[in-house]
């Protein structure tokens, strides 16, 4: 019998369930394959530094900047909240003006390009002399059982975005087109590369395309510039993926129900990431796409932070016996695990999944 007090939501209990669990990346495979796992598995995109901390005794805000060392680190820190993978980060960014903190942030801050010729004098990175010497090493010390799942440094609409300012962007759509063409492009290029060197390691067992789409009524474009400009660079990624043989995972925020079809059916991807209640919540979505996609987490970061560690158990326990019979789902947050999630909202959520 389990006893359900304020000590049991803990990160200490997490630790006691998951001493002696075993990793098992299969488990997480046979979600993304949209088939029933041996048994719960749990699904996040990413923590925060404290939680890291918590779950490994590392004080992760002294770690090194390096790469290497970090991942190490996060491998640690996923297998003893129960994941069967670590997250990998690629090894470059787009250079962007400085933008705001704060509860909101401008999407026309960041703007390094405006017209042709600060489209050339930019400084575009190039994956190929990247260091992935990190991802190389993961191939060595990877914890028995696990396994790495490759991310971008965002997508091709989210850095297009970021380089133009989502309102320059909209003007230049009718003033300069060709402009705007040739920004997701390159951008797209880039990101292309970046898989096609991270994937040949063997560690990576799947891959993360990272590119948030939407606002909560609606895509950031109209769907013909959805389909113009960004779905077939994501078709090109995912490709390479299935390549690899390893499944694609589409993490994407936003209001998406015009394009579902174009994430399916054309790009091709196994599983989505990345749910709110006020848009549809993941209930919703499991029972309408279920079979079509893998569902990864959904339990909403809003409904995490407010509500009492009891009610997110519930609804977790309940998600995973919505799933049981028909799989495809594995349990995490709508989103991320964000520095303002209270830990021990986040930890009754786990356990949801590891008592079960």
């Amino acid at each position: 019998m389990i006893k359900f007090d304020d000590d049991f939501f803990s990160c200490d209990t997490v630790l006691e369930y998951t001493k002696n669990r075993t990793p098992d990346f299969d488990a997480l495979l046979s979600v993304l394959l949209k088939k029933v796992p041996k048994r719960p598995v749990l699904f996040e995109f990413f923590m925060n530094n404290t939680v890291y901390g918590m779950l490994t005794g590392i004080d992760f805000n002294t770690l090194p900047s390096d790469n290497s060392t970090r991942i190490d680190a996060l491998m640690h820190a996923f297998r003893n909240a129960g994941y069967d993978y670590v997250t990998t980060f690629s090894p470059f960014s787009f250079s962007l003006k400085k933008q705001k903190k704060g509860k909101t942030i401008s999407q026309n801050e960041t703007v390094m390009i405006t017209d042709r010729k600060s489209f050339d004098e930019y400084p575009w990175p190039n994956p190929a002399s990247c260091d992935y010497s990190y991802i190389k090493r993961l191939d060595e010390s990877m914890l028995k059982g696990m396994r790495s799942i490759l991310h971008s440094p965002g997508g091709v609409l989210e850095n297009t975005t970021m380089l133009l300012g989502y309102e320059n962007m909209c003007y230049l759509l009718y003033d300069d087109p060709g402009l705007v063409c040739d920004v997701f492009e390159k951008v797209g290029q880039i990101l292309f590369d970046n898989y096609d060197s991270a994937l040949d390691y063997n560690c990576v067992g799947a891959a993360i395309v990272n590119d948030d789409w939407g606002y909560r009524t609606q895509t950031m474009l109209g769907t013909e510039e959805m389909r113009k400009f960004v779905i077939p660079w994501h078709k090109k990624i995912v490709d390479r993926i299935h390549k690899r043989g390893v499944p694609a995972i589409l993490h994407s925020c936003g209001q998406l129900e015009a394009v579902y079809d174009d994430i399916i059916t054309d790009i091709g991807f196994d599983a989505k990431h990345s749910y709110e209640d006020a848009i549809m919540p993941v209930e919703q979505f499991y029972d309408k796409y279920q079979g079509r996609l893998a569902v990864l987490g959904g339990i909403d970061l809003d409904f995490v932070c407010s509500k009492t560690k009891e009610e997110i158990f519930t609804r977790s326990k309940l998600m995973l016996e919505r799933a049981e019979s028909k799989g495809g789902y594995a349990l995490g947050t709508g989103n991320s695990v964000p520095e303002y999630v209270p830990p021990d909202n986040y930890f009754a959520m786990l356990l949801a999944g590891l008592t079960g």
